[in-house]
């Protein structure tokens, strides 16, 4: 999986990051450990929640 990073994180909309979220989860869960796909994943899932942690809960 390619890294996603903050930035990128950011210029993404909710909807847009849910769905990023679960690819990365996915990958994450399928990828070797200790291979770089399984870190970028895992990072790219820290990035996403992170984002939307900062973000207002929408009704």
């Amino acid at each position: 999986m390619k890294l996603v990073s903050r930035f990128e994180a950011a210029s993404r909309s909710t909807a847009e990051l849910h769905g990023l979220l679960k690819a990365a989860f996915n990958a994450f869960a399928a990828a070797p450990r200790g291979s770089e796909q399984r870190r970028n994943a895992f990072q790219s899932m820290r990035n996403i929640e992170d984002e939307l942690a900062t973000r207002s809960p929408s009704l």
